[in-house]
């Protein structure tokens, strides 16, 4: 699963003075838990010494203030208070800038670099225009909820009908092309299933890029009915062999999949990238365990994290009411927080106020749907035939525990048209890589193993001969 922390703007102020000129793009690159940011400060000499602006391109976020900026001796500080994020590094005869990014009670090493043009990584998988297919951007709507969605479907070129899928993101807000870390996963899925015959509609979430709608109220019963209005809309296309209609999620995706199926005999078959197979409380403390050792985490500090989370989920599933959910949260944290002196709490913020914080994460409506589903109720209504593939290297959503519960569920509600596969050597976005760690996605120039995407496109084929 991928989750990107949101950024907030505030004013921006800068004071000291110092004797050299920094000015410039400062860059380096950020692994913050699950994920690897480029992150570049930008850099402005003022009259009062220096200001500052943040970019996340990996996020599309540029422009972000920095609310206080100096270079004292040698030693560059930034600071967002309100954020809970600081920076500490010191320039040394190399022009780079080795120190420290702190935020929410983690620290994180980071080098900058003032490099004018920072290397291009190359995606070679990303298709080029003309493309030898059809690709025409559309509108459909989700009549249940009054929404217009907005997305591509590219289609074979040639008369007839064409068996066709839709693409399912997964979790965050994602444009069509379910863009990340640089890359672009549905355009390379799009390309290289509609060069094989298979016409492919994708999507931008609701709420995000030229889709209406509102994500952050979403939960994933609401990307249910997105989808369900995806294959309705795919009905009235003429060029569109409605018995061979299918859908392919990724991560989430793989969650959202099954609950369509279940409930719309339209769907001729599924494909489940890294989808999962356990309840959402055990995901995310596997995806804890296994990240955290990736990067390094002490096994003290990896209990300590997992004993205060699994406490806090199962009070999210065992507590049903909205209010009294977050009271308890509230004091169960504060008990956390008096009991071990040791948890940091980031400058610039209290122990009340990263509770609360903590405590709206949690209790935000996707977030409590995704801790107490169970996939396998679900899973054992999808009578269509499924294919599960997942890499051996996932740390998101390991491979072995998560396949064996999806095939499990769907041998108890009698599916007999199931295969599973785990590929070696590849990551949750289906690359090949060294560790598995979310922190290499960026720095890889795959966007998907080539083994994953033959293999996915034949058996579709096969489905829909």
């Amino acid at each position: 699963m991928k989750k990107i922390a949101s950024i907030l703007v505030f004013a921006m102020l800068s004071v000291t003075l110092s004797a050299q000129d920094i000015s410039g793009a400062w860059k380096g690159v950020l692994s913050v838990g699950a994920m690897q940011l480029h992150i570049v400060f930008n850099v402005t000499k003022t009259y009062a010494g220096y200001s500052a602006t943040m970019d996340s391109p990996d996020q599309g976020a540029y422009g972000i203030p920095v609310t206080t900026t100096s270079f004292e001796n040698n030693v560059l500080k930034f600071e967002a208070p309100n954020l809970g994020i600081q920076y500490e590094g010191t320039l040394d005869l190399s022009q780079s800038i080795s120190g420290n990014f702190r935020q929410s009670g983690q620290t994180f090493p980071l080098t900058l670099s003032s490099q004018k043009q920072e290397e291009k990584i190359q995606r070679p998988q990303e298709p080029v225009k003309p493309y030898p297919y059809l690709s025409e951007d559309i509108v459909f709507e989700n009549k249940k909820d009054t929404i217009q969605l907005a997305g591509t479907l590219t289609l074979p070129k040639g008369a007839g009908v064409f068996p066709a899928v839709v693409l399912i993101s997964g979790s965050g807000p994602q444009n069509r092309d379910e863009e990340l870390m640089g890359h672009k996963p549905f355009l390379v899925w799009s390309d290289f299933l509609t060069r094989n015959g298979i016409a492919v509609l994708r999507f931008d979430d609701r709420g995000t890029a030229a889709s209406k709608g509102n994500f952050k109220t979403a939960t994933t019963p609401d990307f249910v009915s997105d989808v369900e209005a995806a294959v309705q809309y795919l009905k009235t296309r003429k060029e569109i062999d409605k018995k061979k209609i299918g859908l392919i999620g990724h991560s989430e995706g793989g969650i959202i999949a099954p609950m369509v199926a279940a409930g719309c005999k339209d769907v001729s078959y599924i494909v489940l990238l890294a989808g999962t197979g356990v309840p959402g409380n055990e995901i995310l403390l596997l995806q804890q365990e296994l990240i955290g050792r990736a990067n390094g985490i002490s096994e003290a500090d990896l209990q300590k994290s997992q004993q205060i989370n699994k406490g806090a989920f199962d009070i999210i599933i065992r507590t049903k009411d909205t209010e009294k959910r977050k009271v308890d949260l509230n004091n169960y944290l504060k008990q956390a927080f008096e009991q071990d002196t040791t948890l940091e709490i980031p400058q610039g913020i209290t122990k009340d106020e990263l509770i609360s914080k903590q405590v709206s994460q949690l209790t935000s409506p996707w977030m409590v749907y995704f801790i107490t589903h169970d996939p396998a109720p679900v899973l054992q209504k999808v009578k269509c035939a499924v294919l599960a593939v997942n890499g051996d290297k996932d740390l998101q959503v390991p491979a072995q525990v998560n396949l064996e519960a999806i095939k499990k569920a769907l041998d108890k509600g009698g599916n007999k048209k199931v295969t599973t596969k785990i590929f070696p050597g590849l990551n949750h976005l289906f690359q090949e890589c060294k560790t598995g760690s979310p922190s290499e996605y960026a720095a890889i120039e795959q966007t998907i193993s080539p083994a994953v995407l033959n293999e996915v496109t034949q058996w579709i084929v096969k489905q829909t001969k």
